[in-house]
């Protein structure tokens, strides 16, 4: 008897379930091409009894009808959504970009208030983002800054120059300093510099190139030089790794001198140390020059820390925070 009044309960509950009927809210990423859906996605919409959207620019709406699903323009209420799926249909709703909040705080209100019978409710994810999809959110921002910032819309690359050279050198703070919210920040800072470049570089009237050019470039360069990663060849230390990269630059950039592509704008140490490195790399017994003053003896002691493994540039930067910190110190102590 009592087996009988649970099945019967069941049933009941079942029946009631079906005859509220149920709400899908679709949800897609701007980040996908319209049209890319998941497999469940489609499912809903071809079985679902109404498709609503309340966007009529929503960037799925030409492909569902393509694909022959019809859905109705229509911004519905809570209490709207609740009353079309009566009777067990399904109605799914097509959500805008940023959400539909109004609704689903509307939805929320009514389950809460235990006056309505609630059909099932369903959060439908139709498509995702991939791993590096908020860069076309950035390139997007980018391209709107340039052309309705005054100041963003008036910079070329000789006039961006500086702030390149001034960001990059933040991000070295920030790493040596081990802040990793301020190293976060710094990087974006870098990555805007190359988009900002790549946005400029695109109104050339002789060489345009976009962001595109610039990363597919990228991309062929790190394929082409990580031929134990890419292709048959084998690199198993990271003094192998490096010698594969040096002899596949060398091809590529044809060049006459082991100081090709050095920039002698860099500072004085680091210049010192590449200068040193590509020595050392090419196997060539060129001492540094002797000479007078101090300037001789600096690139002496660079030489001798790249020969050491130590960035000298690093090692000064080092030092002098410690001095720095002294100098702070020495002010924070009381007078006489």
């Amino acid at each position: 008897m009592e087996h009988a009044e649970n099945e019967h309960a069941e049933g009941a509950d079942s029946a009631a379930t079906a005859a509220t009927g149920r709400v899908v809210l679709l949800t897609t990423s701007h980040r996908v091409a319209p049209g890319v859906l998941s497999w469940p996605a489609w499912q809903a919409l071809r079985s679902a009894d109404r498709v609503l959207c309340p966007d009529d620019r929503h960037p799925q709406l030409p492909y569902l009808r393509e694909a022959g699903v019809e859905a109705v323009v229509a911004a519905p209420t809570a209490q709207e959504l609740v009353e079309a799926c009566a009777g067990g249909r399904t109605v799914v709703v097509l959500a805008a970009g940023e959400g539909d909040r109004a609704l689903t705080d509307g939805l929320a209100r009514l389950a809460g208030s235990g006056r309505v019978a609630m059909p099932d409710l369903e959060l439908l994810p139709g498509s995702y983002d991939l791993p590096g999809a908020r860069l076309l959110d950035l390139v997007e921002v980018m391209d709107r800054i340039r052309r309705s910032c005054p100041w963003s819309s008036r910079q070329t690359h000789r006039g961006l120059a500086k702030y390149a050279i001034e960001e990059a050198y933040e991000l070295v703070e920030a790493i040596e300093d081990g802040d990793r919210e301020e190293l976060r920040e710094e990087l974006g800072d870098v990555l805007l510099q190359v988009v900002f470049h790549a946005r400029v570089a695109e109104e050339d009237e002789d060489a345009p190139f976009s962001v595109d050019d610039v990363a597919g470039a990228l991309v062929d360069k790190l394929v082409h030089r990580h031929p134990h990663v890419f292709g048959d060849a084998t690199a198993d230390t990271p003094e192998e790794v490096k010698a594969h990269w040096l002899r596949t630059k060398a091809v590529e950039k044809q060049r006459t001198s082991v100081t090709d592509g050095v920039p002698l704008g860099q500072p004085g140490l680091a210049l010192a140390s590449k200068l040193a490195g590509r020595v050392r790399a090419a196997g060539l017994d060129v001492p540094p020059p002797a000479g007078p003053g101090i300037g001789y003896e600096l690139l002496a002691m660079a030489v001798r820390a790249e020969v050491e493994g130590v960035d000298p540039e690093a090692a000064l930067r080092a030092a002098a925070r410690a001095y720095r910190d002294a100098i702070r110190a020495a002010e924070a102590r009381p007078a006489g």
